[in-house]
Formats: C-alpha cells, sequence, structure tokens
C-alpha cells in the first residue's frame, strides 16, 4: 500500500521586507520588532527591517510580503514616508508588486493619534500597486501596558510612544503585539507558499 504525502510549503525561498521611516528611534523599534517575530517562522536572511533612507530596492521587489510602518505627523505618515511612496510610481506603473501581500504599522505619541488614518493610507498605497492585505487578526487581551493588542487595531499594528526614549517606549504590550504581528505574517505566507516540488 503506497502512503501519499501531502507536499510540504517551501519555505526557503520566501521572504519579508519591514520598510519604515522613524525620526526618533520609536518606530524603527517597532519595525525590528516585527522582523523579530518574522525570526521565529524565517530564517534571519530571509527578514529584512529596512529605512527608507537605505532602501534595499533588490531585496524589497523579490520578498514575499512588504510591511510599512510609519510614524504619525499631522493624521498622515511623514513627509519622508510619503516620499518613499511616491518613489515608487514606476513600479506601480509596472505592477511590479502586484500579488505580493502587504500589511502596515503606524506609531504615534498619543493614545488614539490618528493611527487609524495611517494604516489607511498605507492601506489604500498597497491596494494601490494591487497587493494583497493583511490585518492584525488578534484579539485585545486589556488596556495595560503589558497587553496585547492594547489599543485595539485590526487593520494593523498601532503602537504608541509617549515623550520617553526609545529604549523604553512603545510599551511591552506594543513591542509584544508588533513580535506577535510579525509572527503571524510569516506564518501566513509560509501557509499560502506554493507547495515544493
Amino acid at each position: 500500500m503506497t502512503i501519499l504525502k501531502t507536499p510540504q510549503a517551501s519555505t526557503q525561498d520566501l521572504s519579508m521586507a519591514v520598510i519604515y521611516h522613524s525620526n526618533y528611534g520609536h518606530t524603527r523599534r517597532v519595525a525590528i520588532a516585527i522582523a523579530d517575530g518574522a525570526r521565529q517562522q524565517l530564517s534571519a536572511e530571509q527578514v529584512k527591517a529596512i529605512d527608507i533612507h537605505d532602501a534595499d530596492w533588490d531585496f524589497i521587489d523579490a520578498a514575499d510580503i512588504l510591511v510599512f510602518g510609519s510614524a504619525v505627523y499631522m493624521g498622515s505618515v511623514t513627509a519622508e514616508f510619503k516620499t518613499f511612496m511616491d518613489e515608487t510610481s514606476q513600479r506601480w506603473y509596472h505592477r511590479k508588486w502586484e500579488g505580493k501581500w502587504a500589511a502596515g504599522f503606524a506609531n504615534s505619541g498619543g493614545l488614539s493619534g490618528d493611527k487609524l488614518a495611517v494604516l489607511q493610507q498605507i492601506c489604500l498605497y498597497a491596494m494601490q500597486h494591487g497587493m494583497h492585505w493583511l490585518g492584525l487578526p488578534l484579539m485585545p487581551t486589556g488596556h495595560s501596558e503589558t497587553d496585547l493588542n492594547r489599543l485595539s487595531g485590526f487593520l494593523g499594528l498601532m503602537t504608541q510612544s509617549v515623550d520617553a526614549p526609545p529604549e523604553e517606549t512603545p510599551c511591552k504590550g506594543d513591542i509584544d503585539t508588533a513580535i506577535w504581528f510579525g509572527e503571524h505574517l510569516a506564518k501566513t505566507i509560509i501557509k499560502h507558499a506554493p507547495a515544493a516540488e
């Protein structure tokens, strides 16, 4: 009797780019936490946190999922992040990122800080590129600084950095949520990876 084996997903070629802009280091810390979470499923070489000022376009263009993140300024992404978005117009025109996965995160000092507006802006940007959006399917565990998804974001990851150095803020719960988010995104692209030949 022959036992048929189910083909396993091929993961060695999968990659994730966490693309961010951070003026003071808080958003960078979140990006690194997302990348750390993804590395619980993918190798270190398969995941990169990429500052927009030092964009690795070859890695970005080859990545299976692009995770975009920005601090919130005046209810929008930063001017620098908007410039990055505009610089991808030729990629948009040639549909270079069409069919990739996408996700987003937003960081602000305020408890609300209009982070939802930034996530909507990033989501629309991804839709313009023909990408598939992944949200944050994690129910809030509470509202203290140690709770997961304490800000109740579902379109993407929301984090808050109060007026303190990035070593101290965002709080533990927000960083732990970022790690959870990164692992969730990695698991999703693994689940939907083509079966190994």
